[in-house]
């Protein structure tokens, strides 16, 4: 799993390549919360255009995240989401806690 972290008009931007599963998940934790408190970002943009793979990990890290940045009135969307990793985000009921966008910049301009 592969994670950058960068800021971008006031909101965190993480790019992930690799499969979210209970590997990368404690990377992805890892990663996300060290720059949640180095930088004070309200918003997160989650850009998965190379995650082709999810497990339940994955989703619960992601979930995590959100609930940290919603107690502060922030918000998570995420770009480019693959549709197999769109499905499982069905199945999850995540598709309703999160907007998902085609592009980093269309989510950038949105949010």
């Amino acid at each position: 799993m592969k994670v950058v972290t960068v800021m971008k008009q006031g909101v965190l931007v993480i790019r992930l390549e690799g499969e979210l599963d209970v590997c990368g998940a404690n990377q992805f934790r890892a990663a996300v919360d060290k720059a949640l408190d180095e930088t004070g970002a309200k918003h997160i943009l989650l850009n998965m255009q190379g995650v082709a793979f999810i497990d339940s990990s994955g989703l619960g890290v992601i979930l995590g995240r959100y609930k940290r940045i919603d107690q502060f009135g922030g918000k998570m969307v995420i770009a480019h989401l693959e549709p197999q990793v769109q499905r499982i985000f069905e199945l999850a009921g995540l598709m309703k806690i999160v907007t998902i966008y085609e592009s980093e910049e269309e989510a950038l301009e949105l949010i």
